[in-house]
């Protein structure tokens, strides 16, 4: 079968129950299956089942077997899984990742997995809610969180399949974006015989850095107005950063096709007068430096990248008065202070970074010798927006030269980066942001195609208004001269 993009979706709104078929029946006998640390509680086979779309009609799902179960590999673990058993199996094993802190299932990429003919699971990592705080006096439950939840689901899966099916999965793949992104990396690095090919999106592999510098500058921002922007001066940055350099793409449509080309100084900008929306003070062309540099430590250290320029419309500037993000705080709130109380205007940025590495530093998937992973034949797919206001695309870079050093510059054979022009966070913006990344995964680990380009899509009511190939880093997507500029045809992938 085809495989889909993944969309987005809600929770089930209906479902019909299949009548009694030898699959029914096989599905309800899965409720007897014994399985250490894993107790099933529900399973249902499913003659059809609708999700409703935020952007869309209905979509109907194809029959299936739905299991559901919570794994309990510690003491004070209690980990929510589902598993989805097509009647019509492709043979393969598909796991789909979480954002942020987790504590729900995915069921919008379930359902996209299972519309390609995959056994597909999700699980929310332990715990229940989207904030961090379920980390209080539950030390193992940051464990399941950080890379445990992910491994235990992948094993206990395979089991369930090959039970199920009488045959074990031919493939296994596994598909995040953003914490789904970091979960990948953590297998590749953790649990490399977990799955044959990982598609990493948007990575927050070093989720504790992240949190941290982001908490660092929002607060220095909310605590010093003369640095903050206003939403005209962002405006203003971005165009003045696409005037000087989108002419390097050979096409205006909005965005930067390689923001590394860019050599735009924001000095240019400073104010010679007196101050007004369109020029900068010499306090505001800090932060805005700043933001494109990155955090550093006052050693000098690099403590997170900077962002990309071009992405300025994202720039999360905190309005006066405001507080930062629960995301932002979470870390240290909960997993260094253990104190939903504790106010973000204590944070520290060196002693509190050195304070969650030292209790939590496990989440963070750092380790960039794949070895083992590409020993076993393992293929591993990066992506990333360049516009992306979250995790920098610059940091994705990084861990793929990092992985370059560690091994040798030639690993194309199994490992790819792809940078996404005009795209935010896994998805959105004002660039093509729509890829079909499984599809291309797919076809280099079963049919020996590597991806060389990738069409991306950017998809507006339904309808197609551009196509771009993405071209493996650091090759860029460049205009021929010629043709349709919205036509990915009339673009090569050259260095």
């Amino acid at each position: 079968m085809t495989p889909r993009p993944l969309g987005r979706f809600l929770l089930f709104c209906s479902c019909t129950v299949a009548p009694i078929s030898a699959v029914a029946a096989d599905c309800e006998a899965l409720g007897n299956l014994a399985i250490d640390t894993v107790a099933i509680t529900e399973t249902e086979s499913r003659s059809s089942a609708m999700l409703e779309s935020r952007f869309g009609p209905e979509v109907s799902l194809a029959p299936h077997c739905r299991l559901a179960a919570v794994l309990s590999p510690s003491d004070d673990s209690h980990i929510e899984m589902e598993l989805w058993l097509p009647d019509d199996w492709n043979g393969k094993f598909l796991a789909v990742g979480n954002g942020g802190w987790a504590g729900s299932i995915s069921f919008s990429a379930m359902a996209a997995g299972l519309q390609a003919g995959y056994a597909v699971a999700s699980n929310d990592t332990g715990h229940k809610g989207a904030s961090a705080e379920f980390a209080v006096g539950h030390p193992e439950k940051v464990v399941d969180f950080a890379w445990r939840a992910m491994h235990e689901m992948a094993v206990r899966s395979k089991q369930m399949i090959d039970a199920f099916y009488e045959q074990a999965p031919r493939l296994s793949y596994y598909q995040g974006c953003s914490t789904g992104g970091r979960q990948g990396m953590m297998a590749a690095q953790r649990f490399p015989a977990d799955f044959d090919a990982i598609i990493v999106g948007a990575p927050v592999n070093n989720q504790l850095a992240l949190n941290a510098t982001q908490l660092h500058r929002t607060k220095e921002l909310i605590e010093n107005r003369a640095f903050a922007l206003s939403p005209e001066k962002v405006q203003f940055l971005h165009d003045s950063v696409l005037a000087a350099c989108e002419v390097n793409d050979g096409v205006e449509d909005g965005f930067l096709n390689d923001p590394l080309a860019c050599d735009f100084e924001p000095q240019s900008l400073q104010c010679t007068g007196n101050e007004s929306g369109m020029c900068l003070t010499p306090e505001q062309l800090r932060s805005v430096e700043d933001v494109y540099a990155g955090v550093h430590s006052g050693s000098g250290e690099l403590l997170y990248p900077g962002h990309a320029k071009g992405f300025e419309l994202g720039w999360r500037m905190p309005e006066e008065g405001s507080e930062p993000r629960a995301l932002q705080i979470d870390a240290t709130r909960y997993l260094v202070y253990e104190d939903p109380d504790w106010d973000w205007r204590d944070f520290d940025l060196e002693r509190d970074l050195a304070l969650v590495r030292d209790k939590a530093g496990y989440i963070e998937a750092l380790e960039a010798d794949l070895s083992e992973f590409k020993a076993r034949g393992g293929k591993l797919l990066f992506y990333h927006g360049w516009n992306d206001p979250g995790p920098s695309p610059l940091n994705t870079i990084d861990y793929y030269e990092r992985v370059q050093a560690a091994m040798g510059p030639e690993q194309d054979d199994w490992l790819r980066l792809y940078l996404m022009p005009g795209v935010g966070h896994c998805r959105g913006g004002i660039g093509p942001d729509s890829a079909d990344f499984l599809g291309a995964i797919e076809a280099w680990v079963e049919n020996g195609e590597a991806p060389d380009r990738i069409t991306a899509s950017r998809i507006r009511a339904g309808e197609v208004e551009m196509t771009r190939p993405l071209c493996p880093w650091p090759e860029v997507a460049t205009w021929n001269g010629e043709g349709d500029p919205d036509d990915a045809g009339s673009f090569t992938c050259e260095e």
